[in-house]
Order: structure tokens, then C-alpha cells, then sequence
């Protein structure tokens, strides 16, 4: 076994292997940017070493200066974790030459499988079942229209290179054929650095099950089951389980054993997972994932296994700890990825600071893996995920109702997330009856991301406690005796009893409380009526409240004039209206298009003076390898275009100006 290794990857897996690491007696050595210097994975490290900017490009994913760290430190092998160089060929190499063990396949596996289409000729062999698509050398778009008409659409068009639903399109008609292409080639360019794309027939109601393989330098190979991770948005996976809910045994085996077969028939080496759809008692072979899945605590739930134990084992040439016969599952798991995005405005990503977390508390039933924690920000630069959620339990429904719990108390404050939108997947009553395919959040799109509910007369009083209270604390701090009537807040007068008037203010809504103090708590009027509202109990943001009688807990985050509430597993986020406060509000619309976020301009699709339809595309901006298009909001003409192609812009920063059609003269 080895004494040191190295951790390329930053984040939750670093973190997650560090974790296994220390319990084998490993030390370890942790990477990271300039930007991620004082992030969780550097401080769990017993050491680390600085690569460079911000940028992956000149950190994470400059191969040398990995290298230079791993060789400075001693350590006698590297961990990639997932994404960044975890499925590099060229990086596996090096290490290889640098007499470093790359804690992962075979160059020559990460090749084969690394190409989508490579793959599928290897796989056809092997003799495991294809989805009808074309993965042919010929690239152009005359030669893909071809094929495409071949093959009949719907169809997709997939990067050959990489994964995540990065530089794929669904194609419902030929006429959209090119401009999917052309969207997903420069996808792919910019994600994978690698254009080439193939065709696939869009199977209508498809789950997608992958099975968890191993394979030592011995010559044993084995499957840890399935996983179903059939609920996607953008074929990026957004809830996974396991074991795969009502599939055949027979089905189960003969996966498991093509899964096997795939391994095989390219000299696998470690961990990796082969991704399936599963349609009508058919499956068909997709992919290979030659490196540890995200999703992969789900497998190691129902098996009580660590893959990564299991992975640092097998790189240090010992047999594979269990042989088939011996590998039992017992219950059901669930995988709930948290990230920072909007929902509401098509799963933007979400940047800024976690100003308040709380994840719910960790047991046998419930585990977080995560690599941020309060105050730690999100970037433009890295994947937003702020944490994986994964719970356990005996069955199916008992586990759900661990997640239903498990979300329901975790507390994010700071920036816009997906909790409600997976709390909303859990409660689903489809969900819980196991009626699911990949399009399961397309067609309960309706359900899953309702037009957000108004903020509460309950939200509001916790919303004025938790300012009141604010108030206090700095009127204490400020106050030479801050137990004098003179210097507090509680709106002691002498003779007098005068309301303290508080506005919210909710997108373009203001909602108005009108506090009274008397002893021992206040009496709010509040838009539905009077409330008798008493403090039981303040732990930090935690408040109990007692209102008309009713004891709630709540959470209230208050950073400058954002308030943030989180109560029954719901969130609010609203802004205090202080007479004061002269900040300007960035909004889209009143001649105005701007960057949702932080990126690079990656195509213009107008042109100054062209009069143009509501929802036509303008502008194409390219952030966290997703493209975002920014579309005309009206019907009108377009003014100046501010930027060029290959421009960084920034959040929020003017795009191009536009004149709605009703103001031209």
C-alpha cells in the first residue's frame, strides 16, 4: 500500500478521499489555485501545494505542475477524483513516465472508452447491445445530416469526447439538425477540447441504469449492481438511487454481466462505471466512465464497500477485496446533488458567498459529502455543486422519507440553490410510485418548478424578529450601557407606545409590518392581520418564535439589507427597505439585455438595427462550459452590441441595448 498520494481534483472528492486515506494510515497531498486557497480540501490535507491561477486551465489541469507537486512531496501515487484530468489519457501517461501510479485505468482503457465512438465499435464486438446511432469518422455537417436521416429522428447529437450532458442536443426535425451541431461542437470544444460529435436515435421513455464494475491487475473483474439515475435536467443527473426500483432480476444480472464483458474487452483496470438505457425490457449500452462516479456513495450505501478504499487497494496491485459471490446489497439509497443554480431561470449556476449552511446532522441513516462550508464562496471558475446529500434506509419508502427529512432541514443562505426544486422531485407522488424515465422533470415541469408562493404572514414575523433583534445586538454594541432604555431598540418611550414600521420588499412587492414592543415580545400587524409574536428561543440565526400561541423554529439570515428565511422546509429571500438605501436594482428589460452571469461571449447572433420576435436568440454566453442564450424580450429592435466573440463579460454587465417594439416612435 502506499504512504503518500497525491489528490488531483479539489472539492467534495478531495475531500472524499482524504477521508478514506486517513482512515488507511495515507498521507496525503492536497492541489488548488489561487482561488481556492483557503478551501476544505487544502486544510484536511497534510499537505498542499499551490498550482497556479484560478483558471483550470493553469491549475487543475496543467499537467505538469501536478506532476512537479506530486514528485516535490513524495507521493508514490495520484488520485484524480472526477472530472478534470480523472479520464485524461495524456495525464495517465505522464505518470507513468514519472514512475507515479495513476490511481485508475489503463492508458489504454481511458482511450478506448474516453471516445464515444471508439467505444461503440468496441462494444458492438463484445457483443453488448447499441442504441442505432452512427459514430463514424466523417464529421462534417453534410456527412451528419446523412446519417441523421439514416437513423430517423428524434435523435441526439452527443459529444464523443467527455460527459455531463456537456455538448449534447435533442433533435425533434431536420431543420434543426445544424444549428444543434453547431451548438454542440463548440459545447464539446470548449468542455473536452475535442469537436467530434455521433448521432444516437432518442429513445422516447428510456431509464437510464449503470452498473458499478472493478477490475484488478489480476485478471478478476466484478459488478457492484446498479444505480438508476433516470432523473436529469439537461441529461445531467440531479437525483440517483439504488438499487434500480422495479427492474427484472434477469435484467439486473444480464447488465451486470455485460458490464463485466465491457471491462473485459478493453483490459480495465479499477473503477468504472458502464451507463445503460433501459427501455421496454431492452437495454442498450451508452458509455463508459473510466474513473469514480459522482454517485457512487449510493453503491457504497446498499454494499457497506468503500470504492475508494477498493480503488487505492487495486492501484497497489492487491487482488479485489470481495469476488461476486461474496458482494451482498441490503436496502436503498438515494443521491441528492445540491447546487448553487436558479431553477427558475433554466438551472442558471448561482455564484457568491455561503453566508449561512447548515447541513442536517450525519448518522447511519444520513451522510453529507461536501468540500465547502460557511463562508467559503462559489465561483465562476469550478462546478457549483455545494454538496451531496445521501441517505439510507431498509427500503424504498423508508429511504424517501429520510430525504423528504434530509432536505426539508438543510440550511443555505447567501445564494439561490436547488433545494426546493429536489424537495419538490421527493414529494412527488410519481416519484414515490417509482413512475420515471428520463423525461420525468420535462413533463412534470409544471409541478416541480411552480411560480414561487408569496412570502408568509409567519415568513414576515420571523423576517421582523430576526431584524428587530439585529437592531438590538448593534444598538448593544454601539451603546456605552447597553442596558440603558435610552440606548435599545425595543421601543421603550416615556408616556408613549409608537409602531416601528419595517418594509420588505419582495421582487416588486413591498410587504409591510408595523411592530408594537410590550413585554416580553412584540405585537406585529402584519398583511393578513394582528399577530402576537413572542421570543422563545435565539441560537445564532436559529429562532423560536411563539406566534399567536403556535411554536415555530425558524431561520433568519440577515447580510446588510438581504434577509434570507428558511422555515418548513421552505426559503424566502427578501430586502429590507431602508429610507437610505440608494442601491440600484440590475434587472433585464428597460432597453437593457444583461450577462446572467460571469462568462465568455460565445456567439452574436443579431446585428445592430435588425428588428427582431419575442424569445429570438441574440447572444450566446458561455459560463461554467454551459451555454446560456439571451434572448430578445420583446418584440423590437436591437441597438448597439456592446461586445465581440470570445469577450469575457461579467455578471450583469450590458450586453446590448435593445428598443421594445411599443417604445419605438
Amino acid at each position: 500500500m502506499f504512504d503518500t498520494i497525491l489528490i488531483a481534483n479539489r472539492g467534495e472528492i478531495a475531500c472524499r478521499v482524504i477521508r478514506t486515506a486517513r482512515r488507511l494510515g495515507i498521507r496525503t497531498v492536497a492541489v488548488y489555485s489561487e482561488a481556492d486557497a483557503t478551501s476544505m480540501h487544502v486544510a484536511q490535507a497534510d499537505e498542499a501545494v499551490l498550482l497556479g491561477p484560478a483558471p483550470a486551465a493553469e491549475s487543475y489541469l496543467n499537467i505538469a505542475r501536478v506532476l512537479v507537486a506530486a514528485k516535490a512531496t513524495g507521493a508514490q501515487a495520484i488520485h484524480p477524483g472526477y472530472g478534470f484530468l480523472s479520464e485524461n489519457a495524456a495525464f495517465a501517461e505522464a505518470c507513468g513516465r514519472e514512475g507515479i501510479v495513476f490511481i485508475g485505468p489503463p492508458v489504454e482503457a481511458i482511450r478506448a472508452m474516453g471516445s464515444k465512438s471508439e467505444s461503440k465499435r468496441l462494444m458492438e464486438q463484445a457483443g453488448v447491445p447499441l442504441v442505432p446511432g452512427y459514430h463514424g469518422e466523417g464529421q462534417s455537417d453534410g456527412d451528419l445530416a446523412q446519417q441523421a436521416e439514416i437513423i430517423g429522428y428524434p435523435l441526439l447529437v452527443k459529444a464523443s469526447a467527455g460527459g455531463g450532458g456537456k455538448g449534447m442536443r435533442v433533435v425533434r426535425q431536420a431543420s434543426d439538425l445544424s444549428t444543434a451541431i453547431a451548438s454542440a461542437r463548440r459545447e464539446a470544444k470548449a468542455a473536452f477540447g475535442d469537436e467530434t460529435l455521433l448521432l444516437e436515435r432518442y429513445l422516447d421513455h428510456p431509464r437510464h441504469v449503470e452498473i458499478q464494475v472493478f477490475a484488478d491487475s489480476l485478471g478478476n473483474a466484478v459488478y457492484l449492481f446498479e444505480r438508476d439515475c433516470s432523473i436529469q435536467r439537461r441529461h445531467q443527473k440531479v437525483i440517483e438511487e439504488a438499487p434500480a426500483p422495479a427492474l427484472p432480476d434477469g435484467i439486473r444480472r444480464a447488465m451486470g454481466e455485460a458490464a463485466v464483458a465491457a471491462a473485459k474487452a478493453v483490459g480495465y483496470r479499477g473503477a468504472g462505471t458502464v451507463e445503460f438505457l433501459y427501455q421496454d425490457g431492452q437495454f442498450y449500452f451508452i458509455e463508459m466512465n473510466t474513473r469514480l462516479q459522482v454517485e457512487h456513495p449510493v453503491t457504497e450505501m446498499i454494499t457497506g464497500q468503500d470504492l475508494v478504499e477498493w480503488q487505492l487497494r487495486v492501484a497497489a496491485g492487491q487482488p479485489l477485496p470481495l469476488a461476486q459471490e461474496q458482494l451482498t446489497r441490503r436496502g436503498h439509497a438515494f443521491e441528492a446533488r445540491i447546487y448553487a443554480e436558479d431553477p427558475a431561470k433554466d438551472f442558471l449556476p448561482a455564484t457568491g458567498r455561503l453566508i449561512h449552511l447548515r447541513p442536517p446532522a450525519g448518522d447511519a441513516h444520513v451522510r453529507v459529502d461536501t468540500g465547502v462550508g460557511e463562508g467559503d464562496a462559489v465561483t465562476v471558475h469550478y462546478d457549483p455543486m455545494i454538496a451531496k446529500l445521501i441517505v439510507w434506509d431498509e427500503d424504498r419508502d423508508s429511504a424517501l422519507r429520510r430525504l423528504r427529512r434530509a432536505l426539508a432541514e438543510y440550511e443555505v443562505a447567501g445564494l439561490v440553490t436547488n433545494l426546493s426544486f429536489l424537495a419538490a422531485i421527493a414529494a412527488h407522488p410519481a416519484f414515490a410510485a417509482f413512475e420515471v424515465d428520463t423525461g420525468f422533470i420535462d413533463r412534470h415541469h409544471a409541478a416541480l418548478l411552480p411560480p414561487p408562493e408569496p412570502v408568509s404572514d409567519l415568513a414576515l414575523a420571523f423576517a421582523a424578529a430576526g431584524v428587530l433583534l439585529r437592531q438590538q445586538d448593534e444598538a448593544a454594541k454601539e451603546s456605552a450601557d447597553p442596558h440603558s432604555p435610552w440606548n435599545t431598540l425595543s421601543g421603550w418611550r416615556m408616556n408613549l407606545v409608537q409602531p416601528t414600521p419595517l418594509i420588505f420588499l419582495e421582487g416588486e412587492d413591498r410587504r409591510r409590518v408595523a411592530v408594537i414592543f410590550q413585554r416580553g415580545g412584540w405585537r406585529m400587524d402584519l398583511p393578513g392581520g394582528g399577530r402576537e409574536v413572542r421570543l422563545v428561543q435565539r441560537q445564532g440565526a436559529r429562532l423560536v418564535l411563539e406566534v399567536d400561541g403556535l411554536r415555530k423554529t425558524g431561520v433568519v439570515v440577515a447580510d446588510g439589507l438581504d434577509v434570507t428565511i428558511l422555515l418548513d422546509g421552505q426559503s424566502w429571500r427578501l430586502r429590507l427597505d431602508d429610507p437610505a438605501m440608494r442601491a440600484e436594482e440590475q434587472v433585464m428589460g428597460g432597453g437593457k439585455l444583461v450577462a446572467p452571469m460571469t462568462g465568455t461571449v460565445a456567439q452574436i447572433l443579431a446585428s445592430a438595427g435588425l428588428s427582431v420576435e419575442r424569445g429570438q436568440p441574440l447572444i450566446v454566453v458561455e459560463a461554467m462550459k454551459m451555454e446560456h442564450t439571451i434572448t430578445a424580450p420583446a418584440r423590437g429592435i436591437v441597438g448597439e452590441i456592446f461586445f465581440q466573440v470570445g469577450d469575457a463579460v461579467a455578471d450583469g454587465v450590458e450586453l446590448l441595448s435593445f428598443e421594445p417594439e411599443e417604445a419605438a416612435p
